[in-house]
């Protein structure tokens, strides 16, 4: 092998080493709490539903809970029309705190994980 083929062979290696790191962080976890859509309520599963025609793989919802029979203490708040998947996180947390407070749900508000 020639110094130029080993040079181009290791610059190829060194390339791909990146291009697999940056396809692994671009895949990172959320840094919010997840809930399994299996393990909501059925009345936040039912509603899940009826959103997800017209949600894009950037959408999110976020999703807080008490009682698993009282929906006066349940809630889902969603980002459905949005560009960023990380913006659609941030927004459906905060439209599920917002709303968490003012409804005294104490239950923590979750990312619905399919």
């Amino acid at each position: 092998m020639s110094l130029f083929e080993r040079t181009f062979a290791s610059h190829c290696r060194l390339w791909l080493i990146l291009a697999c790191m940056a396809c692994g962080m671009a895949q990172a976890k959320s840094p919010y709490p997840v809930v399994a859509l299996k393990d909501l309520p059925e009345p936040l599963r039912l509603h899940w539903a009826g959103l997800k025609p017209e949600m894009l793989s950037t959408s999110h919802c976020a999703a807080a809970y008490d009682s698993n029979t009282d929906t006066d203490k349940m809630l889902m708040k969603c980002s459905i029309h949005i560009k960023m998947s990380a913006e659609g996180e941030r927004r459906a947390m905060r439209y599920c705190e917002e709303q968490r407070a003012e409804r005294k749900i104490k239950g923590p508000c979750r990312l619905v994980q399919e």
